[in-house]
């Protein structure tokens, strides 16, 4: 079974996102993705913490 993003297949794909959304956005882009990942991942930790705390509370 092959990997899905093989090297040429990256290459490929690289080259789209470049010609899509040009050189000089890109940086801002990922910034903005990372950011958001971030954001995603605190507001799921955060959920987690208090579902654990309603159940210690429920348990009391």
């Amino acid at each position: 079974m092959r990997a899905l993003f093989d090297s040429p297949a990256a290459i490929v794909l690289l080259l789209i996102v470049i010609v899509l959304f040009g050189a000089r956005r890109l940086p801002d882009a990922a910034r903005s993705v990372g950011k958001s990942i971030k954001i995603f991942k605190d507001e799921m930790d955060n959920g987690k913490n208090e579902n654990s705390a309603e159940k210690s509370d429920d348990k009391n």
